[in-house]
Parts: structure tokens; sequence; C-alpha cells
């Protein structure tokens, strides 16, 4: 019997934290794109936000147009479905001196305490990440400390135009000020995907810079946004603690979506689909949902809707069958790891009915977001 646990003991070992097993090390969540829960693709971008590859925001200045994916298009042999593809629809041929364009992810300060920045000990970090881009030339990685004000770069290249190529960058130890343990973005990783000259007129700070100036940030970046050919594509992006990096740490999609879920959840989208099994009615034209989390969030979220004409629905046993028009959201709170929220403009209910809330339209769209 000993025998048999200590082999059992010895295979969860390997699977899950062992050398070949899955120990978490990439700090990164989602980075082989494979989670998009708010849709593959959008159109027309101008402004900041998140829109289709979770974990992945865009952040833009100036007048360029772009579409992002999750594309179908990955390095061959690598393991890699999806990549997060960027697409420029409307080109800015000279950016202006303070615009920047950039993709990337917000860590939580409880992911980073590991690389214990600001004591004696800190630890140097690695970033690795495949790249297709159709703009040959130098483009700048930003680790940004959103809790002390800090930055370092590092640069990459692209060799050959739309050619999937890896980089493989490495930051050095940060001792001046640590990430605070708590659920507050502290650290910002930036793919930066074109700068004006106030962020280019310097010299690149390869180090880390405690009181950042702007010239030293993006130096050499070229312009990814002066021509609508031009595309952007990321995949397989890993940031660990180490000189060196390690091969992509592929997770099981379930693991994988409960980790994008921490930070925004899709209730429910499309024609037809019930999302709330118990709703009650409190006044004639007030619901309130009640939606079972699926996993804690990293703080109370907010509710992400997208309203129209009959775009939900409500259906009592004694109200009947109620369209809502354009629902304005009441109170929310979080109770433990139930939503609960107040929808208004309902129709004629029943007080204290029970009621199943469910879509009515192919653009209907509701989600939880706690985003950093």
């Amino acid at each position: 019997m000993g025998t048999i646990t200590q082999s059992i003991a010895n295979n969860l070992t390997t699977g899950l934290g062992g050398a070949s097993g899955i120990n978490f090390r990439n700090i990164i969540i989602n980075g082989d794109m494979n989670i998009a829960q708010r849709g593959t693709s959008t159109a027309s971008i101008t402004t900041d936000g998140y829109y289709t590859v979770d974990r992945f925001n865009f952040e833009i200045g100036g007048s360029s147009v772009w579409t992002q994916s999750q594309a179908s298009d990955a390095p061959s042999g690598q393991g890699f479905t999806y990549s997060l593809k960027m697409d420029c629809t409307t080109a800015q041929a000279s950016p202006a001196s303070n615009d920047i364009i950039l993709v990337g992810q917000s860590v939580e300060g409880f992911n980073l305490q590991t690389i214990k920045q600001g004591t004696s000990n800190a630890q140097s970090t690695t970033l690795s990440f495949w790249h297709k881009h159709t703009k040959t030339g130098t483009n700048i990685v930003e680790l940004l400390d959103a809790d002390n004000s800090n930055a370092v770069s590092g640069s990459y290249t692209q060799s050959v135009s739309d050619t999937w190529e890896k980089a493989t960058i490495a930051f050095p130890a940060n001792t001046s000020g640590t990430y605070g343990n708590d659920s507050n973005r502290s650290l910002r990783i930036r793919f930066i995907m074109g700068a004006g000259s106030d962020y280019t007129s310097g010299t690149l700070a390869t180090t880390w810079q405690t009181t950042v100036t702007d010239a030293n940030r993006y130096v050499g970046q070229v312009n990814n946004a002066d021509n609508t050919a031009n595309n952007f594509s990321i995949t397989g992006v890993q940031y660990e603690v180490g000189t060196t990096a390690s091969d992509f740490e592929f997770l099981p999609v379930d693991v994988n979506l409960r980790r994008c879920q921490r930070y925004y959840q899709l209730i429910a989208d499309g024609n037809g689909k019930s999302f709330c099994l118990a709703v009650a009615a409190r006044t004639t034209s007030y619901v309130d949902l009640v939606y079972p989390c699926t996993v804690p969030m990293r703080t109370q979220p907010t509710l992400d809707v997208v309203s129209g004409t009959d775009y939900y629905y409500f259906y009592g046993l004694n109200s009947g069958y109620d369209k809502i028009t354009a629902p304005s959201i009441g109170s929310t709170y979080i109770s433990g790891t139930t939503l609960v929220t107040g929808f208004y403009n309902g129709g004629s209910y029943t007080t204290g009915d029970s009621l199943i809330a469910s879509t009515d339209n192919v653009n209907s769209y509701i989600a939880l977001t706690s985003e950093l």
C-alpha cells in the first residue's frame, strides 16, 4: 500500500507542479490567446478597451483605426492555434509627439510576489513570445510598475515581413519599490505598436527607471500604423522569473478559462439563451437578477450589458412573458460568489413572482467585469 501511495504522490507532483508538469510559472494569463469571451473580431477600433482575446487590452492615441481579432494563425509546430491580431484599417503615417499605440496585459500584485521586487533578493525576469508583423524593424516592450512608477524597456526585431519569429527579452531585477500584495494592478506589460517623438528621442532605458523619462521609453520603435497593409500579431506570451525562457506552459482549457473569469465572465449572449433561473420581481417594474459567479472575481464587478429594443425578456408563472426595452441597471453587489443586480424598465410583473431571464436578440450581451 505504501508503494502505491508513493507512486500516486509522485504522479501528482509530476503532473501538477513538477519539472515536467504545470507549476503556473507563466505570470501572463491566456498567453496562447485561446480564450475570447467577448468575441473573435471587432472592427473600427479607435478607443482604448478590451475587445476580443481575454486579458489583453488595446490602448490608442492618434487617428489610426484598427480591427482586432482572435486569428486562426500561429507559428507551425509550436502547439498554438490562435494569435491576437491587430489589422490597421486607417493609417497614420506620422504620429503626433504624444501618441502611443499598444496592446498589453495588466497583472495584479498577488501574482507578482515571487519576483521579490524591492528587496535584496529581487529576481530577474524573462518575457518570451512569438510575433508576426508586416512592418520590419525594431519594436519595444515595456514593463511599467504601476505601484512605484518605475519602468524598463526591451527591444526585439521583426526581421522578415509577415513571418512568425520568436523573441526573448530578459529584464534586470529591480530592488526599488515592492509590488503590493493585493488584487490591484501592479504591473503593466506593454507591446508598443507605435509612438511619437516624446517617447523616442532619448536612449532606450534597458535598466529600471525609478524616475521615468518619457524620451527613453520607446526609442527605435517602428510605426506599425503607417500603412493599411500592416498587421501586428502576437501569441505564446510568457513572462516568468529567471534569466532564460522556458517552453510555453500550456494549461488545460478549463483552467485557462477560469483564470480569465476572475476578471471577466460572460453570462449570456445571442438569442434565446436563459441565463438566470431564479429571478424575483420586487415591484411591477423592477427585477432582481441573481447570478452565481463561475469563480470568485478579482473585486466587485460591474455589469457589461448591451441594451436595445426587446433584447431581453422575463417569463414568470404569474406574470407571463415580458420583453425588456433598453433596461437600466440598478444597484449591483456580490454576496459570496453570487451577483445580485436590478433591471428597471421592465414590463408588468406580479410582485414576488419567480422569473426566468433570457436573451431575445442576436446582439444581446450581458457579462461581469472586474478588469484591472
